[in-house]
């Protein structure tokens, strides 16, 4: 089956997803997570792309980011991926492929969606059972959102800033996002929709998408349509 092109738009917040072929070990060390944050900077700044949030595993990564041009996204990790792959085979004297082929990226509709998909990011070690709380890891932007570390990497979504008009209350604000019983139905939504390519957010947002792009996002009706055999 052809691969479904990507779709970005240019001020649309998108998530991303990149793993290690075969889910193998990406980062191995400190050095490494900084190695792949010091290029994710240098080429976020050079193809416009403002990271929002963020989070390196061992062998994936998530981030939230909106690009000033429909291409942005894509030259960025393009150029990312190939540069961080030359560092790691030559540090471990190793060669071939590192990553899972492309990376999985949705279009995040504003209301509602991103601030969840700042707390999908920043949950990922918790939920992988790494640490108890998010402020305990270290390499995601939980702590620059939460509590107000500074960093040149991260520039907040206009979401995040409608949390409170000072920092202290915004930060507070966001902690109270972590806190209570995660919604199921909109992780669920957050991983089909990052798994699928298509949009996160409601049935207008979709269609939006889908009017400004060409490329449905809706899930199909599985099967053969209804009646199908009376055709034949």
């Amino acid at each position: 089956m052809a691969r479904l092109p990507r779709v970005h738009l240019a001020g649309v917040p998108e998530h991303i997803i990149q793993r290690g072929n075969n889910r193998q070990v990406c980062f191995a060390d400190d050095e490494d997570f900084a190695a792949y944050a010091h290029w994710l900077k240098a080429y976020s700044d050079a193809f416009g792309v403002h990271i929002h949030a963020w989070v390196f595993m061992t062998n994936h990564v998530h981030m939230l980011c909106t690009a000033s041009d429909n291409r942005g996204i894509s030259q960025m990790m393009q150029c990312l991926g190939r540069q961080y792959v030359q560092y790691f085979n030559r540090r471990y004297q190793r060669s071939g492929t590192l990553w899972e082929g492309r990376f999985k990226s949705c279009l995040v509709q504003e209301d509602h969606y991103v601030l969840a998909v700042y707390r999908y990011i920043e949950m990922n070690p918790v939920r992988a059972g790494m640490v108890g709380l998010p402020a305990e890891y270290a390499w995601s932007s939980y702590a620059i959102n939460a509590l107000g570390k500074q960093s040149a990497l991260c520039q907040p979504h206009a979401c995040y800033l409608a949390l409170a008009e000072s920092e202290v209350e915004r930060q507070q604000a966001y902690r109270d996002m972590f806190k209570g019983e995660v919604n199921e139905a909109l992780l669920s939504d957050i991983r089909s929709a990052a798994k699928s390519g298509m949009a996160l957010g409601n049935d207008r947002f979709k269609q939006e998408v889908a009017d400004l792009t060409g490329r449905r996002q809706q899930m199909g009706q599985r099967g053969r349509p209804v009646g199908w055999r009376k055709q034949i």
